[in-house]
Order: C-alpha cells, then sequence, then structure tokens
C-alpha cells in the first residue's frame, strides 16, 4: 500500500485546516450581529455610540401608556421639543440633546453640567411657545412637564399634536396626586425606551438611588420627624402642599408635612391651621413674581404667626421650583431639605 511520507501529510491536514476557518470567518462577515448571535463590541454593556444618540440601530418597537393614552414607536423620535424645566433636564441627563430641536419654560437656572448641551438647542420661548412657533421646529415627539403645556394657553391638546404628526408624553408623575420617587424613576425608564436608550435610563436611575440612599445615612433613624410646613404663596389664605412630590421629598429628609392629611397635591388652608399646626421649619418654594426673600419676610411679619415655632426660630428652607419639580434633582433637594431640617447631621 502506498503512504504519503508523514511531512505531507501534515501539510495537507493544515491546509484542510486553513480553508474551514477561511470558510467560516466569510460566513460570519457576511451575517448581522442578529443572525450570527453575536452583539457587537458595546452592545453588551448598553453603550451607545457618538453616532447613534439615539439608539436607533437595533431599536425595538416600543408601547408606552402614558396619561390613559397608548402611544407606540417604531423608531425613536428624531426632533423633541421639551416643555418646562424639569423634562428638559430628563432628556439633557439621558444624553438626547442631539434630537432635541427646541425648549421652553425654565424656572431658573438649568444644571451646570447641562448647560454647554443646553445652549445648542433653540429656546423657543421664555415660557409655551405658541403653536405656530411651536410647530416651526417640525417637531416629531413633544415632551410635557405639566398638563397646562398641552392646552390652548400651551402649544394645543394631545389630539391637535397627533394631527400635525406630533406624539405628545406628558410627564405622568407630574400629574397624578401622591407621586412617589418611583414614579419620577418610571418617567425616567419610559423616555429612556422611547429614544433608545434603556441602558441610559437605568443607569441615571441607579446613581439616583444611590445619591439619595447615601443622603438618608446622614440623618440615620428619625423618631420625631421634624414638623415643616410648605409656603408656596398666598396672603388672605397660605397654598401649600398637601400630597405632592414635595410631600414626598420631606419624608424622605426625615420630616414630616404638617398638611400631609388634605387628600390632593395642593391645597389653600387657613393661616389659624397654621398656627394650630405648629411647624418648626417653613419650606418656601422659589419661583414666580415673589422672591424667596419677600415670601420670608412676608411670613415673618405676618401677625398670626408670632407664636409659630419657626417663625420665632427663624428656621427657613429655600427649594427652588426645579428641585421641587419630579425630575433628576431629587437628591440635589433633599439635600437641601436635610441640611435645613438637621444641619447638626449634615455633612
Amino acid at each position: 500500500m502506498f503512504r504519503l511520507p508523514k511531512c505531507h501529510l501534515l501539510l495537507i491536514v493544515i491546509m484542510i485546516v486553513v480553508f474551514v476557518l477561511t470558510a467560516c470567518s466569510s460566513e460570519q462577515a457576511s451575517s448581522s450581529p442578529a443572525e450570527n448571535g453575536t452583539v457587537a463590541e458595546g452592545e453588551a454593556s448598553g453603550e451607545e455610540t457618538q453616532t447613534d444618540p439615539a439608539g436607533a440601530s437595533g431599536y425595538q418597537p416600543v408601547t408606552i401608556e402614558n396619561n390613559g393614552r397608548t402611544l407606540s414607536f417604531d423608531k425613536p423620535p428624531q426632533r423633541a421639543v421639551t416643555l418646562n424645566q424639569h423634562v428638559t433636564e430628563v432628556m439633557l441627563a439621558l444624553g438626547l440633546e442631539e434630537v432635541m430641536v427646541g425648549t421652553a419654560y425654565l424656572d431658573d437656572e438649568i444644571l451646570p453640567q447641562f448647560q454647554e448641551a443646553y445652549e445648542q438647542i433653540p429656546v423657543l420661548a421664555d415660557r409655551y411657545p405658541s403653536q405656530e412657533v411651536f410647530l416651526s421646529v417640525e417637531p416629531d415627539f413633544a415632551y410635557a412637564g405639566w398638563q397646562s403645556a398641552f392646552s390652548e394657553n400651551g402649544v394645543g391638546s394631545v389630539e391637535e399634536l397627533e394631527a400635525f404628526g406630533v406624539t405628545a408624553y406628558l410627564h405622568h408623575s407630574s400629574t397624578i396626586v401622591g407621586p412617589t420617587i418611583e414614579d419620577v424613576y418610571q418617567d425616567i425608564h419610559n423616555i429612556g425606551r422611547i429614544f433608545g436608550v434603556e441602558e441610559r435610563a437605568k443607569a441615571l436611575i441607579a446613581q439616583m438611588e444611590t445619591d439619595i440612599a447615601l443622603l438618608q445615612e446622614q440623618i440615620g433613624k428619625v423618631d420625631e420627624p421634624i414638623r415643616v410646613f410648605v409656603y408656596d404663596s398666598g396672603e388672605d389664605q397660605a397654598f401649600t402642599v398637601g400630597q405632592n412630590y414635595m410631600n414626598t421629598l420631606i419624608r424622605l429628609a426625615g420630616g414630616e408635612n404638617i398638611f400631609a392629611d388634605l387628600d390632593k397635591n395642593w391645597g389653600a388652608v387657613n393661616w389659624e391651621e397654621v398656627v394650630e399646626r405648629s411647624p418648626e421649619v417653613i419650606v418656601v418654594v422659589d419661583y414666580g413674581e415673589m422672591t424667596a426673600e419677600q415670601k420670608i419676610d412676608f411670613l415673618l411679619r405676618h401677625p398670626a404667626l408670632d407664636n409659630v415655632p419657626a417663625i420665632q426660630h427663624e428656621r427657613f428652607v429655600v427649594v427652588p421650583l426645579s428641585a421641587a419639580a419630579e425630575g433628576i434633582r431629587a437628591p440635589l433637594a433633599l439635600e437641601i431639605l436635610i441640611k435645613g431640617f438637621y444641619p447638626e447631621k449634615a455633612e
């Protein structure tokens, strides 16, 4: 029987292996990651590239329930307009400035870390733009923080916007009675899904949870929460917080809202009721035509409040409306409240 020399046999084996490997490599190169069961570098870690700001690559259809409406997306919006500061900052925190073609209605300064990105976005109006101005930037998505944005005094109803090809999302945690921090997280998660940046949303929520936990560690267990009155506005009566988001923030900061028994988010109360409930600290919401200093001066001079502990000790905590709204500023709001409630424990 004829036998090949061992060296020739080895050479044939090597050639066969090389041929098989080359064929496999060509097959993998011609198929997509989804077809061959692999993911590109960066996709496994949830990172998006700079050239794909809205996560369009590999986008899966999304259905979101929003305030009784079902919103469906086959691709991420590419021309978004934000109405109200707290939702603008949600978008910026998710790195979505490249798909924002307009913004409106700041309550105060944008957070410093987002200032540069914010300056690249057209400001359509100091408050709500007219519908004409809003439509002039050809939006495909409108994101509002308050119900008032989607009204005749804002950019129009959600039904009107849909007729113009604009999908409207209303920040759900800003519309319900008694919103929790988890409701805020759900809004952030929804926006992450809509724009295909869900991993960014998860990372943002995780960071907020960590920051809040660290702040709460400062105050530890509170046996007797400090009694807190929130002053928004009003002279004949006090417009104050019942079940709204500030109530949640006060509780997380180790306080007790003296009007937490109101069955609505906001309400007007008599000054006699404020005196009777004897607040130890007054939280002043900073916004509107009256400055926080003017509001404090009004309270200090109010004759009915002379015997209120918070007035006697001049204990006031000023919280900007942007931090009191249901956005990404919860850790900042808590830090302000904790320093005002328990200065001896705040670091």
